[in-house]
């Protein structure tokens, strides 16, 4: 299946632009900034959109839902119907509590895991996506809301990480859309990917 639409998902609005739920428009954003993107504002998908054509394949487009969060589905959804992108040719970035810092894994089915976008997703466009999902655990302190810890910013150390692991996220992703989730996965999903 070509993956024709890659969406990150996160929170619009300067405050929350270096959180931790925001992991994955930071990822996008490396990505275009790699291709030469740029992203213009689409009032009609609620987002911000760039078109990636590389001349022997059909157009891609990235998306950044700008309806918060919780409802990153409802822009999803109307880009997928526009261009009638089916869900198994899109490809959901966002960050996975569940995965520590500096790891990804793909996968292609599964629950939202708590994730208010992924639990969007499923509700407005059903099960099937790609899932390119960039760890931020675990919790510390385990004690802390979830809610205060992904919309926390990373401490100094956990920015470095991130820093380092920026062009590993983007190749991660351009091997996911260049050969697929199963190769995508049998790569990046081990423990210590090269």
């Amino acid at each position: 299946m070509f993956l024709s639409l890659v969406a990150a998902l996160g929170n619009p609005g300067r405050e929350y632009e270096s959180t931790r739920h925001n992991l994955g428009w930071v990822v996008l954003d490396a990505f275009a900034k790699k291709h030469g993107l740029e992203w213009k504002r689409s009032p009609q998908f609620e987002a911000e959109v760039a078109r990636w054509d590389t001349g022997t394949l059909p157009t891609r487009w990235l998306l950044k839902p700008r309806t918060f969060m919780n409802a990153s589905g409802r822009s999803v959804a109307a880009m997928a119907r526009f261009y009638k992108v089916e869900p198994a040719a899109i490809v959901a970035v966002y960050d996975d509590l569940t995965i520590d810092l500096g790891l990804v894994k793909v996968s292609v089915t599964g629950s939202a895991g708590g994730h208010n976008g992924v639990a969007s997703l499923l509700a407005q466009i059903g099960d099937g996506f790609a899932r390119y999902r960039l760890g931020i655990g675990p919790k510390s302190p385990a004690q802390m809301e979830l809610s205060d810890f992904v919309l926390g910013k990373f401490t100094p150390e956990q920015q470095i990480t991130v820093t380092q692991k920026l062009d590993h996220y983007v190749s991660g992703l351009e091997l996911l859309l260049s050969r697929g989730t199963e190769p995508a996965m049998n790569q990046l999903n081990r423990r210590d990917p090269k």
